[in-house]
């Protein structure tokens, strides 16, 4: 028999105290990485929408004992599919940026002739004309004009500013590939752990709450990202057809621009403006009806049906879960919101309906 004095001592404030420990150690794990919290972010969002890609691969290839080799290529992948839009579109702006430098050149020598196009411009054509020859089109004028938009730019402290900001953005995307790497490697045995950490922290809702977050990521990027790809490829085709300068980058363009909810109409906008300053009236409309059609019908048909059928939202807060997730967190809101949203309205329907009730409904 052991002696008394070491006999364990029970303490009811002792579970208390776990929890405060747990709780502050967890605000300094937070606070510790803050910083990188938006790539760890991206990286699950990432996981979460290739996930059923990679176990497909990794059934039909089995990985090694160190499970390197198809993390490695699906890490690539996904670099690959960020990495060469933005290096084909630095590319196209290099060429273009020896044109605009040699136009600034030439317009402070000469100044700027006013396009053909604004005198045909209704009411305000021969007035916008003149202001053009008295402002720009006068070689002192113009050269005054471009020395105070150099002035007020400030391009140094602009360079470096943008400098700074790229060099972070660089950092991060390359500790979102490397967490990106380990999810693959280990995320069979994460979502395990996530399981049973939901299951006794929540009970049965945990589990349910975090198969709605991966439902509505997958359903955000199915209807943001495939469907603004889509919008992308239909408009940078009628670029083309319509004769718009550079119709492949701004194609490019404008798939990025349609991921978000009603973002194509600046790009096929701007499209419009450059036929119209063209000349060609006919086409600039066309484009622009086109862009019109083609975005109503994607905003308002195809991506309320992807996803607020998998985040089971109406349509309404499908977009307030957008927008509001962009204002709050960034791009990476994009995929926050509408997951934040859908986990607090299964969690509010559980309140109000019972789980009965919600599991009859959802079948």
């Amino acid at each position: 028999m052991p002696p008394p004095d070491s006999e364990p001592v029970t303490n009811r404030g002792q579970p208390a105290a776990r929890a405060l420990l747990a709780l502050v150690l967890f605000g300094f794990g937070l606070w510790t990485l803050h910083d990188f919290l938006p790539a760890l972010a991206w990286a699950g969002v990432f996981a979460i929408a290739v996930w059923p890609l990679y176990r497909r691969a990794s059934r039909r290839f089995p990985p090694g004992r160190h499970n390197v080799l198809l993390p490695s290529v699906f890490t690539l992948g996904v670099a690959l599919l960020f990495l060469v839009p933005v290096a084909l579109v630095a590319v196209q702006l290099g060429r273009e940026a020896h044109g605009v430098f040699e136009w600034i050149d030439n317009a402070r020598k000469t100044g700027i002739p006013p396009p053909d196009w604004l005198s045909r411009i209704p009411l305000a054509g021969p007035e916008a004309t003149t202001w053009w020859h008295n402002n720009l089109a006068d070689r002192a004028a113009a050269s005054e004009l471009l020395r105070r938009i150099d002035e007020r730019a400030n391009w140094l402290t602009a360079g470096r500013e943008f400098g700074s900001e790229l060099l972070h953005r660089i950092v991060l995307f390359g500790f979102t590939l490397l967490t990106l790497f380990f999810l693959f490697r280990e995320g069979t045995r994460i979502a395990a752990q996530l399981r049973r950490a939901s299951q006794r922290a929540f009970g049965p809702s945990g589990e349910r709450v975090g198969t709605q977050i991966i439902a509505s990521v997958h359903g955000t990027v199915t209807g943001l990202v495939l469907v603004g790809l889509g919008e992308g490829l239909l408009l940078g085709i009628a670029y083309a057809i319509a004769g718009v300068s550079q119709p492949g980058l701004l194609g490019l363009l404008t798939a990025f621009a349609a991921m978000i909810p009603f973002g194509a109409p600046l790009l096929f906008g701007v499209a419009a403006l450059l036929l119209l300053a063209q000349g060609a009236v006919l086409a600039a409309v066309a484009v622009l009806v086109f862009g019109m059609v083609v975005s109503f019908v994607a905003d308002h048909f195809i991506r309320p049906a992807l996803i607020g059928g998998a985040t089971r939202l109406p349509f309404l807060w499908v977009l307030l879960g957008i927008l509001g997730g962009i204002e709050a967190w960034g791009l990476l809101g994009l995929f926050l919101g509408p997951a934040i949203l859908a986990a607090l309205i299964l969690l509010w329907r559980e309140f109000t309906e019972g789980r009965e009730a919600l599991q009859e409904t959802n079948r």
